[in-house]
């Protein structure tokens, strides 16, 4: 049974820790499905923007000391003078991508990266975890790519998406080969964020859960080992006297003549019984014989001073004893012993002169190396050895000899 409770408990523990990765999993799962979806957003704010840019051929707005003409930008209209005082220049979408990313740098610190495996302007040249991400598109296995990047000082999102070629796109990228359709870029968004801590409510909720359970296993697990225990015990040992039964003793003394053989020790067997039994039930009632029986188990067993000595009763009003490592004057001796403390119970017996009083017969028998004898026969000879013992005028031993 304590097996069983260990292995129950083992696999509660194992349950809950289970169910505790996978909530957490399943949160950060949750966690990872937010952060793609705001990047997505964002992705898309800026795509839409852009092509309000592309729909119009561009924007003009003023010229000032951050937003300089565009270099990569060719056309006789890149620049238009509105009068002395104010000059335009117009802004195409890469352009405007360039400056809405470094608006919101410094605002929320994202960060907002037009790219392509063909860059026109060097500071759009991919990264390498931007170019894996080109190579994924154009070789058509997602059409969107989304990570965490966690490092010792910081934790971000990482977010890709393709650009696709449209009819405004080729005035400014068909001398680059593309085509309407075509893939001739991406934008990365990258938002940063913080790990948070693994969900507290979790923890706690299943270390509650693991707590409640535990203590019900533990409770119903020790009241069935403790049913266990009171069934066990109702199978070994007699309900009248608290000795073992008759079962116990064949179980151990089938052990007691292995040991004896493999140890070569002697093992001795004591049969004893109770004098005149029937006229003391008759006398004074079955339920004073019961009384009585109790008794004497119990000063035998008690007359027994080493663990491994045992004690059964054997049917009715006999008992028998085991003394492993026992040879015949170390038996003899705790026959006597026992014949002694019965006698000082001075329990009446009216029906069993000349004491009067209840007593026992004892027989013994010993098996000494090199002899062998089965455990049958070394029955066999310790009954016959307190039949002798009976026959002698009980209240004494007799010791089986060849």
């Amino acid at each position: 049974m304590k097996r069983a409770l260990s292995i129950s408990i083992a696999l509660w523990f194992s349950l809950i820790s289970l169910s505790l990765y996978w909530n957490l999993l399943k949160n950060r799962e949750q966690q990872t499905a937010v952060l793609m979806q705001t990047a997505r957003s964002f992705f898309q704010q800026v795509e839409i923007t852009r092509e309000w840019n592309a729909s119009h051929g561009g924007v003009y707005v003023p010229i000032t000391d951050i937003t300089q003409p565009n270099p990569y930008l060719k056309g006789p209209r890149r620049e238009l003078q509105v009068d002395t005082s104010l000059t335009l220049t117009q802004i195409n979408p890469a352009f405007m991508t360039r400056q809405i990313s470094d608006i919101a740098k410094k605002y929320n610190n994202i960060q907002f990266h037009i790219t392509s495996l063909k860059p026109i302007r060097p500071e759009n040249v991919a990264t390498d975890r931007e170019k894996e991400a080109l190579r994924i598109f154009e070789s058509g296995t997602a059409t969107e790519i989304g990570q965490i990047i966690s490092t010792d000082s910081v934790s971000s999102f990482f977010y890709m998406a393709p650009l696709l070629t449209r009819a405004p796109c080729l005035k400014c990228h068909a001398d680059q080969g593309y085509k309407e359709g075509d893939i001739r870029g991406g934008i990365s968004v990258t938002v940063p964020f913080t790990i948070p801590p693994p969900s507290l409510h979790l923890i706690i909720g299943h270390l509650l859960i693991g707590g409640v359970g535990l203590a019900g296993i533990l409770f119903f697990g020790l009241k069935l080992t403790n049913v266990y225990t009171m069934v066990k015990n109702q199978a070994v040992i007699d309900a009248l006297t608290g000795v073992p039964n008759r079962r116990n003793f064949s179980e151990r003394i089938l052990e007691e003549v292995n040991r004896h053989r493999r140890q070569k020790e002697p093992l001795s067997v004591l049969m004893c019984d109770i004098d005149n039994f029937k006229g003391y039930n008759d006398t004074y009632g079955h339920s004073a014989g019961d009384v009585c029986l109790s008794k004497i188990a119990q000063t035998i067993k008690k007359s027994l001073r080493r663990p491994s000595d045992f004690c059964a009763r054997y049917g009715g009003e006999e008992f028998v004893i085991i003394l492993p490592s026992t040879n015949t004057t170390g038996a003899l001796s705790v026959a006597v012993t026992i014949i002694e403390n019965v006698r000082e119970l001075a329990i009446p017996h009216n029906q069993s002169p000349p004491s009067l009083q209840v007593t026992v017969s004892i027989g013994v028998a010993t098996a000494e190396m090199p002899q062998v004898i089965s455990h049958e026969a070394l029955i066999k000879e310790a009954d016959m050895a307190l039949y002798h013992a009976k026959n002698s005028g009980r209240n004494c031993v007799k010791v089986f000899w060849n």
